[in-house]
């Protein structure tokens, strides 16, 4: 399993609205409204880096509100 942290910045207003939209995506664990220089911050995970990149791009970006995103791959050393 490849795990990541996404951090998101959002149209003014939104933040809350896109933690939840964003949250109920099937490979986010959690999401959460932040305050700082990102409004939501994401930790998902996939079976692959691909499986991931494809949730970030096909299903995270496409929530209305998201202008943003950084993934952050947790490494295990």
């Amino acid at each position: 399993m490849v795990e990541a942290y996404i951090l998101i910045q959002t149209r003014a207003g939104t933040a809350r609205d896109v933690a939840a939209a964003v949250s109920a995506i099937p490979g986010v664990l959690r999401a959460k409204a932040v305050a700082g220089p990102y409004d939501v911050i994401a930790q998902a995970e996939g079976e692959t880096v691909d499986d991931l990149g494809r949730l970030v791009i096909a299903r995270i970006q496409k929530v209305e509100g998201i202008s943003r995103t950084l993934t952050c791959p947790v490494v295990e050393l």
